[in-house]
């Protein structure tokens, strides 16, 4: 069926078609304005070839702000409460080392009797942990700054109180322990 649709095609297309031979230099001419529409697109290139360095400049730039601003999104809450009070980043420093100390030592002292008193300290300290970075955070909301840092100070001096008081509980309980065990063994 598709070949007689085709036969039929050429025959009723025959006689229409162009067999005639060009006329001479055809060629020559066609290869010409080949030519000059290579130069028309070679020039049209060039006019367009300002975008390119244009897009790469953009990209850069846009990927320059970006870091710019990923790097300001990644100062801490800690470094922005050194600009406004250096003494407390100081501070902070100094009290934050001596409650690591405190809290390693805390955990050494880990056994069943003092078990229950240790996990309710890390308890309460994370809790003052916690307390202290809402102060950081209203001093940055522009709070009253002297209130603010004082009371930061105050969570400090908290906190190592809080673990003077649960080592010396310790202490105690390991001193009772040591009692009843040498009265145990006379």
């Amino acid at each position: 069926m598709e070949k007689d649709t085709i036969n039929k095609l050429f025959n009723d297309l025959q006689g229409s078609f162009d067999i005639e031979e060009p006329i001479e230099g055809h060629k020559t001419r066609f290869l010409e304005k080949l030519r000059q529409k290579n130069t028309v697109a070679t020039i049209t290139k060039k006019k367009n070839s300002w975008w390119k360095p244009l897009s790469i400049a953009a990209s850069i730039a846009l990927l320059f702000f970006l870091a710019i601003g990923g790097l300001n999104n990644s100062i801490t809450t800690e470094d922005k409460v050194a600009e406004i009070s250096p003494e407390v980043s100081k501070s902070e420093l100094y009290f934050v080392s001596l409650i690591d100390d405190q809290i390693k030592e805390l955990e050494k002292e880990n056994s069943p009797e003092t078990k229950k008193i240790i996990e309710d300290t890390l308890l309460q300290l994370n809790k003052l942990e916690k307390n202290y970075s809402q102060l950081e955070q209203d001093l940055l909301n522009g709070g009253n700054s002297k209130l603010i840092l004082s009371a930061m100070i105050t969570n400090f001096q908290t906190r190592i109180d809080l673990l003077n008081e649960v080592l010396a509980q310790i202490d105690r309980i390991k001193k009772i322990k040591n009692t009843h065990d040498e009265n145990f063994t006379i």
